[in-house]
């Protein structure tokens, strides 16, 4: 059994939570988590940069004037790489980059993800954290007082409007609720702090089921 520490918002250590590692799969499977961030950093990818080939501009092709007797270099059609206006010789074409991971490897890398946040001692669980309005100052003292000053990813069970605008102009902050979690966003930040409800969730999502004909959201 693996122990997670309880903090308040103020940052004092109220508790602490036994979590079983079977839960997220007993071990990191760090192969599968490498293939599953490529896979999410690639699709995130545009792909958009591309340029004109000689065949993609517009001119003739005759060509320009003729092979000898001219004393100019031997050149061919104005569409040609080394004129002003031409194609280029070797053009970019935006490549395919999308790379599929089926839904139970998706999972699996998150429990992985989540793993080795827990065993790296990098995950805080927060209990009562909640604002009455758009609170930046507050978000930000309870990062202080939690000690958290890299790129975090803030967990809770449901959309929070307040939580929410507290957080976006905070640098290297992202919250998200814990069905939309994914293993990019787990592993690529520093920090990951999940509120108790969040957690129970995460815990609840993860417990092996009797029944096998349900499927769990990725």
């Amino acid at each position: 059994m693996l122990e997670v520490p309880v903090y308040n918002p103020s940052g004092k250590k109220i508790d602490t939570m036994k979590v079983d590692e079977a839960v997220f799969g007993g071990q990191v499977n760090a192969a599968l988590l490498k293939q599953a961030i490529v896979a999410y950093h690639a699709n995130r990818h545009q792909s958009t940069a591309a340029t004109k080939s000689r065949s993609m501009v517009e001119g003739s092709t005759r060509k320009l004037f003729r092979q000898k007797g001219t004393g100019n270099a031997r050149r061919g059609a104005i569409r040609t790489n080394i004129v002003r206006g031409g194609g280029m010789a070797f053009a970019k074409m935006p490549p395919r980059r999308v790379r599929k991971l089926p839904k139970n490897m998706r999972k699996a890398a998150l429990k992985s993800a989540i793993l080795a946040k827990i065993l790296g001692q990098d995950l805080l669980v927060v209990k009562g954290l909640g604002f009455d309005g758009p609170k930046t100052k507050q978000m930000a003292g309870v990062l202080k007082s939690l000690k958290v000053d890299r790129s975090c990813l803030l967990t809770v069970a449901q959309r929070d409007k307040n939580v929410y605008l507290s957080s976006r102009n905070i640098p290297d902050l992202a919250v998200m609720t814990a069905e939309e979690l994914n293993a990019f966003d787990v592993a690529t930040r520093q920090k990951m702090i999940v509120t108790a409800e969040a957690m129970d969730a995460l815990l609840s999502k993860g417990a092996p089921r009797d029944d096998k004909s349900g499927e769990d959201r990725p």
